[in-house]
């Protein structure tokens, strides 16, 4: 028996709560990059703590977003497109590593801030529970490791954009389309070889 938001069907498509968290998430992670990107080139003081607050805000916000896309994509358990099993596996393999990532990358941040003794609020006004004592060496730890797990995501992002591409346009299947609606209406139909 299926599941009722799952089909047998690999081209129907995932849930429109799947899609939405997917985009929104992927909404989220650029706009924290574009402000610790445009943080870099602010020159003044005020303008810098408003791009990292803007960036703390966005990663906590994917965080959050999280916490509802894991338990989804778990209930919901979306058809697999057929493929071998080293295929399906890398794609697995795949998927549970941007999952750990967007897990991994908003808590090191937020033990950064606390490290430097930056403790977010989320939203701006609901305190969050301290993750580790304000200590400059730790937070220099923690700052490497930030950047190393956003270095890491961005590989895995490519990752995983490049094997929806070549879905689309080498295996000529539904994977890319099933997750962008606008696509899958106006994109054509590829024969099944």
């Amino acid at each position: 028996m299926s599941h009722p938001l799952s089909s047998s069907r690999p081209d129907a498509g995932h849930s429109p709560a799947t899609i939405l968290l997917h985009w929104l998430s992927v909404l989220l992670i650029v706009g924290a990059v574009a402000a610790v990107g445009l943080r870099e080139l602010a020159d003044d003081k005020a303008s810098r703590q408003l791009l990292l607050d803007i960036h703390r805000q966005l990663g906590l916000s994917v965080l959050l977003l999280l916490c509802a896309r894991v338990p989804l994509h778990l209930w919901q358990r979306p058809a697999a497109a057929a493929m071998a099993w080293p295929l399906r596996w890398a794609a697995a393999a795949t998927h549970l590593a941007l999952y750990a990532l967007l897990l991994t990358l908003p808590l090191l941040g937020w033990a950064l801030s606390d490290a430097r003794g930056q403790h977010p609020l989320l939203l701006g006004w609901l305190h969050l529970p301290t993750l580790v004592a304000t200590d400059p060496d730790r937070a220099d730890l923690l700052a490497d490791a930030h950047v190393a797990c956003a270095w890491a995501l961005l590989a895995a992002v490519s990752l995983h954009v490049a094997a929806a591409l070549w879905h689309h346009w080498v295996r000529r299947d539904a994977v890319l389309r099933a997750m962008w609606p606008a696509a899958r209406r106006l994109a054509p139909r590829f024969p099944q070889p």
